[in-house]
């Protein structure tokens, strides 16, 4: 027999349109969209209903697994927790982020990641998730040993997507030695002996790694079929490089050049949405609003506060009104899909999944009623 739900009474949030009517979900699909209010069916008091979002770059995951210094969680108890909250944002697809390559020393240590990974694939065997969990690998092409924590991923059909990053000083995102200078010497309390000598070796690192590894890394994703993003370009010439490597994401450009370019050569721009809703960036580089006042703006990502990602649209069509809600939460849903392939959800249309998420937003802060996964409820 098959299974059916019908949520009425609430306000759909298409592509381009809100329409007032009801969504009939079969076998965890949607099965149907009728305008008005239905006899029967569970009674959404008018309440928004949007897809579940498709998250792509959020660090999470790690916040849980290595919640103090020296200190190291279960891995599946862990993912747990990211899960719950994950979900309970709205987020019915995540990637999450796995770290390949140290960029300093410490970090963590090759066959970590591998377990996180395996954790999550057991985890998802065994019914302890809510949310669909993929694979986004962050590759720190300027570390000696990032291509062997790349090699622990071969074969593995949870990855899904990767990053090409260098954080090196002066590459990217670190372009001056201001913001280098608070991540690393505050942050880890090195002296201005020890701090000097570090800059000097990871500078010494990305000039010897970094093109080699892209390009090998690149070349490795293409022939598997795995999306590629850019991270933190700042210039022409590393949009330029981008393309040439097949990025099909521009994950948070540093400048409105390199936005407007990403943008203009068929890249999705992906913003953090904590930059929307602290209204800057907390590197200092250019702010996500001004993309999207630009229309450069493609894709949002939660980084590193999952509830970011469902606050940060209803911000950006009420508050700043410079998109409409089918525009904002769009950038959730629809186009970050399509960026990694995922035909199957990230709209409201039979056929597809039912990935859904009930909101209820008057005005402020919105708040996550539902959340169905594949005709689910899972929050």
């Amino acid at each position: 027999m098959p299974q059916e739900i019908v949520l009425t009474n609430t306000r759909i949030v298409l592509e381009d349109e809100v329409i007032a009517g009801t969504i009939v979900l079969r076998d965890g699909q949607i099965a149907a969209l009728d305008t008005g209010v239905a006899g029967r069916g569970e009674d959404m008091e008018g309440d928004y209903l949007i897809p579940g979002l498709v998250e792509l770059h959020t660090d999470h995951l790690e916040s849980h697994y290595a919640p103090r210094p020296g200190v190291v969680w279960e891995s599946i108890a862990a993912l747990q927790a990211h899960d719950a909250q994950v979900a309970s944002s709205g987020i019915t697809t995540v990637f999450d982020c796995l770290r390949l390559g140290s960029d300093e020393d410490g970090g963590f240590e090759r066959g970590e990641m591998r377990a996180i990974a395996e954790a999550i694939e057991t985890a998802g065997a065994q019914d302890r998730l809510r949310a669909s969990h993929l694979i986004h690998l962050r590759c720190e092409v300027s570390a000696s040993n990032v291509l062997d924590h790349f090699e622990d991923f071969r074969g593995d059909p949870q990855v899904r997507l990767a990053s090409l990053m260098d954080h090196a000083p002066g590459q990217r995102q670190f372009q001056t030695l201001d913001a280098y200078t608070l991540y690393y010497k505050k942050k880890r309390g090195l002296t201005d002996a020890e701090f000097e000598r570090f800059v000097a070796r990871r500078i010494e690192e990305s000039n010897r790694y970094a093109a080699p590894h892209r390009r090998a890394i690149a070349d490795a994703c293409t022939e598997r079929g795995i999306a590629i993003a850019s991270h933190d370009d700042a210039t022409i010439e590393h949009v330029e490089e981008s393309k040439a490597f097949g990025v099909r994401l521009a994950e948070f450009p540093t400048s409105m050049e390199a936005a407007r370019a990403s943008h203009d050569a068929g890249m999705a721009v992906l913003m953090g949405a904590p930059n929307v809703v602290r209204g800057k960036s907390h590197s200092g580089n250019i702010s996500a609003k001004a993309l999207a006042d630009a229309t450069v703006l493609d894709v949002l990502s939660s980084d590193y506060v999952p509830f970011s990602l469902i606050h940060a649209p209803f911000l950006l069509a009420d508050e700043d009104g410079c998109m409409t809600l089918p525009e904002s939460i769009r950038l959730v849903t629809a186009t970050p899909a399509d960026a990694v392939g995922l035909n199957d959800r990230g709209r409201i249309r039979p056929g597809l999944r039912a990935d859904l998420v009930r909101v209820r937003h008057r005005s402020g802060i919105p708040v996550v009623r539902s959340v169905w996964r594949e005709g689910r409820r899972v929050a």
